[in-house]
């Protein structure tokens, strides 16, 4: 017989002084332990007040029976599509440890033993200067890795809004960032360009042009992801495909429909769907299986906490169509700390998928008290 859901909490975490990370975790009559990650970066207070709200759902009822496809259905911001994807991910931790295999074989089984995976090293950069991004890289790529991801235009704050132009020295900051990562990586390492949605299409196209002497892998979130840019994205797309480079988006997408409008206008390249935000574990599949259908190479977004990457790492390996996987690099020792240092390191580019019970990864009891904080 199923056990049922003992009890429930909602933990969010600081863990420098500029992240929180957000966590629920679920404990059965057993005392096993199923644990999801919900972090969304200025929305604890609501998050804590969604969970709360939806704990109905789930207090009390059997773990095998739990149906969240009601709660999904009525989510409609982004903070309640978090609180319904981590108690998604703690429901597959909590039934497949029950069954004692993995989330990934419980899914639909595992058709990879490693996932090859990218640095993201910005939120680790301390100094913003050209020469802090380079330390940086420089330190990801003699650790074995031969990508890294960095998120250089600081300064720039149009957010698509045509009628602003950029300051021309912000926009020679963020290039200056790009060329001292570039010319310490040297040309055999894959460089990733974030630009989290900070522009507008004049600027964008400008930052197309500028960045062509670095070679860049891909092109990230040039724009905000708004039905009335859908067409200056494809535009977009087409110049950077002329030069060779990628471009990649929609992290903050819910649901395959969600992710519809921009694989109809030829958006995107690659598309990066988040296990945070995307619903549900099935969910974050089912998008996977859209993408290969339309030719999108699939490479899900992962800059956060060790539950998100436990459980990206878990979902990659069912993937036969996969890019590569983001790994957030260095901002914290508290990535590893924080379950118990059970997380493969990664290696010449490269994690090992977890095959223990679950995710595979459990939370410190200890360290979460010290690190709590109230999400009010």
């Amino acid at each position: 017989m199923s056990s049922k859901i003992r009890s429930a909490r909602w933990l969010a975490l600081r863990v420098t002084p500029r992240t929180c990370w957000s966590f629920v975790e679920l404990e059965d009559e057993t005392g096993r332990r199923g644990a999801g990650e919900a972090t969304l970066a200025g929305h604890e207070a609501a998050m804590a007040r969604i969970f709360e709200r939806e704990l109905e759902a789930l207090r009390g009822r059997e773990v095998a029976k739990i149906d969240l496809g009601p709660v999904r259905s009525a989510a409609g911001s982004r903070a309640e599509f978090a609180v319904v994807s981590a108690f998604d991910q703690a429901l597959h931790d909590l039934r497949a440890q029950a069954a004692g295999v993995s989330v990934a074989r419980a899914l639909r089984g595992r058709c990879r033993e490693s996932i090859p995976v990218y640095a993201n090293i910005n939120r680790g950069i301390s100094r913003r200067t050209p020469d802090g991004f380079a330390e940086q890289a420089a330190r990801a790529v003699a650790e074995g890795f031969r990508a890294v991801k960095i998120a250089p235009f600081d300064e720039i704050e149009l957010y698509g809004d045509p009628h602003k132009r950029p300051d021309a020295q912000a926009i020679d900051a963020g290039l200056a960032r790009i060329a001292a990562v570039r010319a310490v990586v040297g040309s055999d390492v894959d460089l990733m360009v974030d630009c989290h949605w900070r522009f507008n299409p004049a600027a964008a196209e400008t930052i197309v042009q500028a960045t062509e002497p670095y070679g860049l892998y891909w092109l990230e979130c040039p724009l905000p992801e708004t039905p009335e840019m859908l067409e200056a994205l494809r535009v977009l797309r087409a110049q950077l495909n002329r030069r060779g480079v990628r471009m990649a988006g929609c992290e903050e997408m819910s649901l395959v429909r969600g992710f519809l409008p921009f694989l109809e206008a030829g958006a995107y390249d690659v598309i990066m769907p988040d296990v945070k935000y995307v619903g549900g574990m099935q969910e974050m599949l089912a998008v996977a299986d859209t993408l290969a259908r339309y030719g999108v190479g699939f490479s899900p977004h992962n800059p956060s906490g060790p539950v998100c990457h436990a459980a990206s790492l878990q979902i990659c390996s069912t993937s036969s169509d996969l890019e590569r996987l983001e790994l957030q690099y260095a901002e914290t020792p508290l990535f590893d700390a924080l379950v118990g240092y059970s997380l493969p390191a990664a290696a010449r580019g490269r994690v090992a998928v977890p095959d223990a019970p679950g995710l595979g990864v459990r939370l410190e009891a200890e360290l979460t008290r010290r690190l709590r904080v109230d999400a009010s």
